[in-house]
């Protein structure tokens, strides 16, 4: 009996997972979490119809651009889904369609068991990008198996995937990193560089009302790095963020 098709309308957006114990309890006395959080769903429903516009667009000549990653590329923290960095750089790129298949707390398992079947079933896309991994940086049992996963997840992805590092400095963002750059040199994958200070720095108007996620400000940073990474020699859109000067490191990493 042939497979049956994939449907892109059945892509869930959502991991299927609760919030951990921390995101529970600050939703409970930060109004700012709850608000980034009651987001996800209209968010993803959003997403849902576009990415079916998209599909015809690409169906009918359009170029195609396929997202994958977990809430950063979902847009949460931004006013509205196309104010995350996927819908920004989009906006930069008239003619061009894109379906985003990022998972709102996805994991780089997420991305290999949901994703990349979902990516397998759609017409061959002219740019891939991928941003992952901060979620699974979030507990001991996950860290120690993530860089395992992001490197069999680097050989499965298409050749030329521009993929986004982590901002962070500490020891098992490094691993990480350590993974893509050996990708990045073996020419199997292009790097979009958030150790970039557009993305390692953060002003207080950079970032949502969580205070995790970045918001419309903070995802341009993110938007120029993919948007140069995805479109060398297009040109970048705009002058640079004007909270660069006030900005503070990030000492976590953000997912």
């Amino acid at each position: 009996m042939p497979p049956i098709p994939f449907r892109l309308s059945e892509f869930n957006h959502l991991s299927g997972r609760r919030p951990g114990p921390f995101m529970t309890a600050a939703s409970l006395v930060m109004p700012g979490v709850r608000r980034v959080q009651r987001q996800v769903e209209p968010f993803a429903r959003w997403w849902i119809e576009s990415n079916e516009h998209a599909l015809d667009a690409a169906e009918q000549g359009a170029k195609l651009w396929v997202a994958l990653g977990d809430s950063m590329t979902l847009g949460s923290g931004a006013s509205e889904p196309l104010s995350g960095f996927v819908g920004q750089i989009l906006a930069r790129h008239p003619g061009w369609a894109c379906i985003n298949l990022a998972i709102y707390g996805g994991r780089i398992a997420d991305l290999r068991d949901r994703a990349m079947p979902a990516l397998a079933s759609l017409p061959t896309p002219d740019k891939v990008s991928m941003l992952v991994g901060s979620n699974d940086l979030m507990k001991p049992g996950l860290r120690a198996v993530a860089a395992g996963e992001l490197a069999r997840l680097l050989e499965e992805v298409p050749v030329g995937t521009v993929v986004g590092n982590q901002p962070g400095t500490y020891g098992a963002a490094i691993a990480l990193n350590t993974v893509i750059d050996a990708a990045v040199a073996s020419g199997r994958v292009r790097l979009a560089d958030l150790r970039d200070p557009r993305a390692r720095s953060w002003g207080r108007s950079t970032l949502a009302a969580d205070h995790f996620h970045p918001n419309d400000a903070g995802y341009r940073g993110i938007a120029d790095i993919f948007d140069e990474a995805l479109f060398p020699g297009a040109g970048r859109s705009g002058p640079p963020s004007p909270e660069a000067d006030r900005a503070v490191p990030v000492t976590e990493q953000r997912s």
